[in-house]
């Protein structure tokens, strides 16, 4: 209660368009993201048919109006190895159709997104959510999301495999990466500098 205002105990909740559980939301989020991003792409399915319009146009729409719509709010996704697999099929799905190859024919996910100069779905939500960190860490001394970063949960952890969070997927990125997180941190304070260190992370398409 805040004030004189009582709040229900729920499971889930919409916040800001995004799905939020107990659980973190990632799996039901995604699901109704790939929804969404089918609905946009339904839409447009006169223009991916055109021939009147360039390739290099019709990827320009499908990533300001569909792919934007599919990864929302993915830099705080923590997404497992199944759900980036269901955003990647969406997504080859629909590149397919906008070069019009038959599901009848085979081509890798490589030439895919050679063609379409796209990267794999995983990349793409890892630079976006280490564009997110980099801006935080810039943020001032006080900020809420930026001591987010640093806090340290306290507490005993249940018994079993630990689950994958945000806050290892991150740590993990570090340790891989060959950097300790105090370095990370001042790396941020340089933008040049810390853009080349999420193209090493994830580089770009070419």
């Amino acid at each position: 209660m805040i004030g004189d205002q009582p709040f229900e105990d729920v499971d889930a909740f919409c916040y800001l368009g995004s799905n939020i559980d107990q659980e973190g939301g990632t799996s039901k989020e995604i699901k109704a993201r790939i929804g969404k991003a089918q609905a946009a792409f339904t839409t447009l399915g006169r223009f991916w048919k055109t021939r009147d319009i360039s390739l290099k146009t019709k990827l320009r729409i499908f990533i300001f109006n569909v792919k934007s719509v599919l990864l929302y709010g993915c830099e705080a996704w923590n997404a497992s190895t199944i759900c980036i697999k269901r955003i990647q099929v969406f997504i080859n799905r629909c590149l397919r159709r906008i070069l019009r190859i038959k599901w009848t024919d085979k081509i890798s996910n490589e030439s895919l997104w050679e063609r379409t100069r796209q990267i794999p779905a995983g990349d793409e939500i890892g630079r976006q959510r280490w564009r997110w960190i980099g801006h935080t860490l810039i943020k001032p001394c006080g900020s809420i999301t930026k001591n987010v970063l640093d806090w340290n949960p306290q507490g005993k952890r249940s018994r079993g495999r630990p689950r994958g969070t945000w806050r290892r997927v991150k740590d993990n990125v570090v340790k891989d990466s060959g950097h300790t997180w105090n370095h990370v941190k001042r790396m941020a304070q340089d933008r040049e500098r810390w853009r080349g260190f999420v193209d090493g992370l994830y580089p770009a398409p070419g």
